[in-house]
């Protein structure tokens, strides 16, 4: 009985889909590139450079990635202060690079990264990391303001998150006839 009242990994999964398929191509892109990053699933350099500016930027942002280990292991169990300050400045400061690029234009991309990135345990402090990222100086005050009215007043004020791993890891995909579809 109490698995019928559980949604299906598949549903699930077709759930993350279609959210993913929601974002613009931009975007998706930026997620799958920076997950390849993140993630070491790839060469992200040769895979997804298309200028001397992209290339400079991946490897800014593979530099900031090198934190993500170091983050993964410090997500807190407890909101006591001690233990939130060694982990929410490196996720704030990797979160004000990725925002910074302009791809994640929302809160709802934001979160869909990271819970990748990072994994589902750090659902609590996606909130509090989002906006201190997006209310950085660096950003330019238009992008500042629309990061900042993209959080929902139910994701900034949740008081319980969901502990299930994602499970769609979105990736690059290749044609039948072996070019890249367009990203």
């Amino acid at each position: 009985m109490s698995s019928r009242m559980k949604p299906a990994d598949g549903a699930m999964t077709l759930s993350e889909m279609k959210e993913f398929a929601g974002f613009s191509a931009a975007t998706q892109r930026y997620i799958r590139r920076s997950l390849d990053i993140g993630l070491d699933r790839e060469d992200a350099l040769a895979r997804w450079s298309r200028d001397v500016v992209e290339a400079a930027s991946i490897r800014a942002q593979a530099r900031l990635y090198d934190r993500l280990p170091d983050i993964r292991a410090m997500v807190p169990d407890d909101s006591a202060i001690d233990a939130v300050e060694p982990f929410l400045a490196p996720l704030i400061s990797v979160s004000a690079f990725d925002l910074g690029q302009g791809r994640l234009p929302a809160f709802a991309a934001y979160r869909f990264l990271y819970e990748r990135l990072i994994g589902a345990e750090v659902r609590p402090w996606l909130p509090a990391a989002f906006c201190a990222a997006a209310a950085m100086p660096q950003l330019h005050p238009d992008l500042r303001r629309k990061l900042l009215q993209s959080i929902s007043e139910a994701a900034a004020t949740a008081s319980g998150w969901s502990v299930r791993q994602p499970s769609f890891f979105p990736a690059w995909v290749e044609k039948v006839d072996g070019t890249a579809l367009p990203s």
